[in-house]
């Protein structure tokens, strides 16, 4: 028993023991903590202080800055207010110069009027004095001197008019044939008119390059049967949107072209199709030859032509002869002629139609080696005209003897519509000349051996060393001779520019 209370107050002291430990441990950490916090806090408060010296340091030179800014655009507002005031002050200083000099001007003005007007005073004075010194030594006054000098005036201007009327009728009389001659030019150029034509070739215009095959057809056979219809040479190439037609004949070129946008625009292109096409515009354009041929007579005023004569100046619509039109230079002639014959007196309705009918021969379907007027002149007598209207026709070209009147007018006449500016055109040295310069351009560039123009003038091909430029420098080269050729030419459609460099190895086995 003793023991147990021992033992329970020995664990009550070492309870009360470990209590006063564990309360003098927390004082001493305690304070500890507080000295801790209260260092924390002194250097939050440095730090608080120093930053807000740094803001209000900032805050300073952003004012110092705001007010040397304020005090920079004051500075600049006097500036410019002063520079007005000096503008205004030069401007003051001009104007009162300028109204200075303007009553300077002024006053020297009224100074000169004045004395202008003391001079004007005294002429007057002293021409009265001479008049009336005049009228002492004349004895006449001067209303009566006036009236004398009056009439001997008129008395020299009729002799000098009289003498003007006569030297006028003598000119008159001299120049009488040139005035003639200029009534006709003026008549020939009252009449002319231009109007030119190709040759032997038409182009057909299409949408696209796919409509190419459709006319070609399978194997050929729709473009075959198309030469075959119409016998013109179809060329179908690499020209973009376009179909060569080439024939002499030009009614069979038209018939083409008319078929073939027919064909195009129905869509259905085969042999069948083909033939019925051909041989419905085959109509529709004799029909329009003959409706030509019939307007041109009505126009011209000729009445009683046969109608295969008719039918022949229908189709001239579709010849060209030097790319003139022939039949525009046939109603040109026509016009020539009657003016021309009105002029000198002449037929007037025999001459237009001698100038009508006077190439003829040129779309006659007979016999083609004779002279086309010979030709003319046999078919005009074969339909029954005149014969001095034959021989007109015949002998515009001097290849039978003149035997009426009309003859020399018409070969005139027909030579006038030939020779005026812009009449007809000679392709084949214009054609020509393209195909040398091309040449030529291209022979300008340094390592260009030889140069080709192909496919009438349609393709450029360039031989170019190949020791003397590289595979970059020939496209190069491509590209200069092609904006060259753009620049310098004119030309239809595209020209391909083909340059060729190649290095050949050459050995011999003996």
């Amino acid at each position: 028993m003793d023991t147990t209370i021992l033992n329970i107050l020995i664990a009550i002291l070492a309870l009360l023991l470990g209590a006063g430990i564990c309360y003098l441990l927390f004082r001493f950490a305690a304070k500890g903590i507080l000295r801790k916090a209260e260092e924390e806090a002194e250097v939050i408060k440095k730090n608080k202080i120093v930053e807000a010296k740094e803001k209000f340091i900032a805050l300073k030179l952003e004012h110092e800055n705001h007010v040397r800014q304020a005090e920079q655009k004051l500075h600049q507002q006097e500036q410019r207010v002063q520079q007005r005031d000096q503008q205004l002050n030069q401007k003051q200083s001009e104007v009162q110069r300028a109204q200075n000099e303007l009553n300077n001007q002024r006053q020297t003005l009224e100074n000169q009027q004045k004395a202008l007007e003391r001079k004007t005073q005294e002429i007057d004075r002293l021409q009265k004095a001479a008049e009336q010194q005049l009228e002492q030594i004349s004895g006449l006054s001067a209303e009566e001197a006036k009236k004398q000098l009056i009439e001997t005036l008129k008395d020299e201007a009729k002799t000098a008019a009289m003498a003007y009327i006569n030297d006028t009728m003598d000119e008159a009389r001299l120049t009488a044939s040139k005035e003639a001659k200029k009534i006709i030019i003026q008549s020939i150029q009252r009449i002319a008119s231009e109007a030119t034509v190709e040759n032997a070739v038409s182009v057909f215009h299409i949408d696209n390059d796919e409509v190419k095959g459709r006319i070609i057809g399978r194997e050929g056979r729709n473009i075959r049967a198309l030469e075959a219809a119409t016998g013109v040479e179809i060329v179908v190439d690499d020209t973009p949107e376009a179909i060569t037609l080439s024939a002499f004949d030009p009614v069979r070129r038209e018939i083409a072209r008319l078929s073939l946008h027919q064909l195009v625009q129905d869509g259905r292109i085969h042999p069948a199709r083909i033939e019925e096409v051909v041989a419905k515009v085959t109509k529709q354009v004799e029909e329009e030859i003959i409706e030509t041929g019939k307007r041109t007579t009505i126009d011209l005023g000729i009445h009683g032509l046969h109608p295969e004569l008719v039918r022949l100046i229908g189709k001239m619509k579709y010849r060209s002869s030097y790319g003139q039109n022939l039949l525009m230079h046939a109603r040109e002639t026509a016009n020539l002629c009657a003016a021309m014959a009105a002029e000198l007196g002449l037929n007037v309705k025999k001459a237009r139609r001698a100038g009508l009918l006077h190439d003829i021969g040129k779309v006659s379907d007979e016999d083609m080696e004779m002279p086309h007027a010979q030709l003319g002149m046999k078919l005009c007598e074969k339909y029954g005209e005149k014969p001095d209207i034959c021989n007109a026709v015949g002998a515009h070209h001097e290849e039978c003897e003149m035997e009426s009147i009309i003859a020399p007018i018409v070969q005139a006449c027909d030579a006038i519509s030939g020779a005026r500016p812009g009449a007809r055109r000679e392709i084949v040295e214009a054609y020509v000349k393209r195909l040398n310069d091309l040449e030529n351009i291209a022979m300008s560039y340094p390592g260009v051996t030889k140069t080709y123009a192909l496919q009438a003038g349609r393709e450029l091909r360039v031989i170019v060393g190949a020791d003397k430029l590289s595979d970059k420098e020939t496209e190069l080269l491509s590209f200069d001779i092609a904006k060259r050729i753009q620049d310098e030419m004119t030309y239809p459609g595209q020209i391909r520019i083909t340059v060729i460099r190649e290095t050949r190895a050459v050995s011999y086995a003996k």
